[in-house]
């Protein structure tokens, strides 16, 4: 049975499997292979796409979507520390503001007041204007006593709002339009203008108040107020900005909260105490400046409507389209805007310098707020206008960007060092450290950091061992030695040395 009967209802040893039971598929024969080519490449689309496969499965996880908003944080961070960066390595400063906030921090830095002989020998800073936040900076400072550290810092600081702006975007209008708005953002006429004016201690306001904001479209009112709490001590008007965001937090609550009410409490009190009694009593002469730039008891009148109101047009009009005035935030805005209307000074009506910056946070944040009840409208032209205005935001910023500061990133001329830069820094390197300088701007960026710097005209009657002046078109270095002189009269100054910029003289003998 056994070896018949194992065979009989199977295959036997050495046929052809399932004969005997209908037709045999013809056995499959390898297909002669093509000769290659002599001097042909060998064939690489395969591999090119199976390793450009792998590379995307490996950044998967850095393209996930809850981290737009760090890349495009970190993307700004660089491109704005590279803009400052490399206007300091040219010497391009505009303004005293570096050198007067340096030696701010500088005092802080080392345990001291924070005297800022630029605005006056012995002027305390909290006497002129009350930023007590530049004290966070101090550490840093002290490792790295640089300008450099102020301007990375605020390259920082400005990035990090990018944020909260980029992230409240994405939550309320999906991942594409966020990044829209958050790139928009970024790249802001506002935000612009502000990084390319040296160093400003609004730079702390930007993050505070985005992330604020962003707290309150979120319903997280513990957070709303602990962001916007700060904002007393990054500059004296911004105490109303933070009650501002309390009573705005009151609004959407339509409850009397205690935290939002407190916070409202808060900031008024703080700007009255700040104005009435802090700034006057660090202040030499008992009072606060900055009076004098309101109205007319400053000697001129308000600025005129048709400039002010050109310069909201163009803080609302590219940046939201006009539809931030659609969203209570907006509110947030009138403290600053507030200020301006009363004050005579045609500066804070301009697009330049540094003064609309903590305006650009609180308009596109109004603005994503009011986009998803205006993408729902019975209206079909404002549902479309809606809809497509995230990506008109960003044109307009990138359009916009080809005469703003980050354009100069694009320029090769932007990472050259010009051989005058070099000459002059090798001249003001004869100053030694510790010297008692006489200033104007284009040699204080490269002696704050390790001398004590007075502004040309006001050294208070002391006579400085060196001057350091730009040298201009129609001044000679020996009018400028005689106008020294004539500021000193009991000193006796001669040339160290001079380049196609600068002057620096020595005195040589004081009675």
């Amino acid at each position: 049975m056994d070896t018949a009967a194992a065979t009989a209802g199977g295959d036997a040893p050495g046929r052809i499997p399932g004969a005997g039971h209908g037709t045999v598929p013809r056995p499959r024969t390898a297909e002669p292979a093509t000769p290659a080519t002599p001097g042909a490449p060998p064939a690489r689309p395969g591999r090119l796409r199976h390793t450009a496969g792998r590379l995307r499965t490996r950044t998967a996880p850095l393209r996930a979507p809850h981290l737009d908003p760090y890349w495009t944080a970190g993307l700004f961070f660089v491109a704005f520390a590279l803009l400052s960066v490399y206007r300091y390595r040219t010497m391009s400063i505009s303004s005293w503001d570096l050198g007067i906030f340096e030696q701010a921090v500088r005092g802080y830095a080392h345990f001291q007041a924070p005297i800022v002989d630029l605005k006056g020998p012995g002027t305390n800073i909290l006497g002129d204007h009350f930023s007590p936040v530049l004290i966070v900076l101090a550490p840093f400072y002290r490792v790295f006593p640089s300008p450099v550290t102020l301007l990375t810092a605020q390259a920082a600081l400005f990035a990090l709002s990018v944020l909260p702006v980029t992230r409240a975007a994405a939550r309320h209008l999906g991942r594409v339009p966020g990044l829209a708005l958050g790139l928009a953002y970024g790249m802001s006429w506002g935000l612009q203008k502000a990084v390319d004016f040296d160093f400003h201690e609004i730079a702390f306001a930007l993050p505070l108040i985005a992330f604020a904001l962003e707290a309150v479209l979120r319903g997280r009112w513990t957070a709303a107020v602990c962001w916007a709490a700060p904002l007393v001590l990054v500059k004296e008007d911004l105490g109303v900005t933070a009650a501002t965001i309390g009573a705005l937090a009151l609004i959407r609550t339509r409850r009397a909260s205690p935290l939002a009410i407190g916070l409202v409490a808060f900031g008024i009190t703080a700007t009255a105490v700040t104005l009435g009694l802090l700034i006057p009593g660090f202040n030499g002469s008992g009072s606060y400046d900055y009076w004098t730039k309101f109205g007319a008891e400053g000697g001129g009148a308000t600025i005129p409507l048709d400039d002010a109101l050109r310069t909201t047009l163009w803080v609302l009009l590219p940046t939201t389209g006009l539809l931030a005035l659609r969203s209570p935030l907006l509110l947030v805005a009138l403290p600053t805007l507030g200020w301006r209307f009363l004050s005579h000074e045609p500066h804070y009506w301009g697009t330049d310098w540094h003064y609309n910056a903590v305006l650009m946070p609180v308009v596109f944040l109004a603005l994503i707020d009011a986009l998803p009840r205006i993408r729902v409208s019975a209206r079909p032209w404002l549902r479309s206008y809606a809809h497509h205005l995230p990506a008109a935001v960003l044109a307009a910023a990138l359009a916009l960007t080809a005469n703003l500061p980050l354009s100069r990133l694009t320029e090769a001329a932007t990472y050259r060092t010009p051989p005058n830069v070099t000459a002059d820094e090798k001249l003001l390197a004869r100053i030694p450290d510790g010297a008692t300088v006489e200033s104007d701007i284009r040699p204080l960026s490269r002696l704050t950091h390790r001398t004590q710097v007075f502004w040309i005209g006001d050294t208070g009657g002391l006579s400085p061992e060196y001057v350091a002046v730009q040298l201009r078109g129609d001044r000679t270095p020996r009018q400028m030695l005689a106008e020294t002189a004539g500021r000193h009269p009991r000193s006796t100054y001669v040339v160290l040395g001079d380049t196609t910029d600068v002057l620096v003289l020595h005195r040589t003998s004081a009675k």
